[in-house]
């Protein structure tokens, strides 16, 4: 049987997505101070999260407001933080979750991050919010300054990822290419972090952030070209 979830299911705090955090509050009223209308505001969040929080790998199960202090994060910190900073302005957020092909981050990440990535990535998420009376896809995972250099480098074409702009109306999904099964969505993404943490427990805590900042380098040396 479906478990039937109210709106309100999409509006609470909780441990990983902490936007009852004072700094998460503070900067969703920032960000959101010019805006008139739930639209103008997700939109405001949206390119917040996709410019001014750089896409790069994390080795720790980090919540929304790590996330804004780091000002980095990948697919499931990006999305959190985003979810985060959409519900503490009352706009209902959740996650939609799919796996990936790991062809989907070739040439983003390090090599050696690459080989040891397994061939499918179990647990992609991307931000989906409750405007005009529908859920809208609204992923932030690429930054505008990486992805320019991933067309020039010719790392991914415009048939790959067509846009990362988001024009708070029409669903944005930058990894359909890649996608093996949607699983779904989901109120919190509390119980999936927990599991990608426990994942990363296989492998010894010192190789896992060595490897991490490795990658973190080449991608932003990427971005820098």
């Amino acid at each position: 049987m479906e478990l039937k979830l109210s709106m309100e299911d999409h509006l609470k705090p909780t441990e990983y997505c902490d936007y009852n955090n004072p700094e998460i509050m503070a900067r969703a009223k920032e960000l959101t101070k010019n805006d008139k209308t739930p639209k103008e505001m997700a939109l405001s969040i949206f390119r917040f999260v996709r410019d001014q929080i750089k896409f790069m790998m994390v080795s720790d199960d980090d919540k929304a407001s790590d996330t804004l202090i780091k000002g980095y994060g990948d697919c499931g910190t990006k999305t959190n933080l985003q979810v985060a900073l959409l519900r503490a302005v009352n706009i209902p957020a959740r996650y939609h979750v799919a796996s990936l092909h790991k062809e989907c981050i070739k040439g983003i990440v390090s090599k050696l991050f690459y080989t040891l990535c397994p061939k499918i990535i179990p647990h992609h998420p991307w931000c989906e919010c409750y405007l005009s009376e529908k859920w809208i896809s609204c992923d932030t995972l690429l930054d505008k300054p990486l992805v320019e250099v991933l067309y020039k480098k010719g790392i991914f074409t415009k048939e790959e990822i067509q846009t990362i702009d988001w024009d708070g109306e029409n669903d944005l999904n930058t990894m359909t290419t890649w996608m093996v099964e949607d699983k779904g969505t989901f109120p919190s993404l509390d119980e999936i972090a927990t599991k990608v943490e426990e994942d990363s427990k296989k492998f010894p805590e010192k190789l896992v952030k060595f490897v991490v900042k490795r990658s973190n380098k080449h991608t932003d040396k990427l971005r820098g070209q």
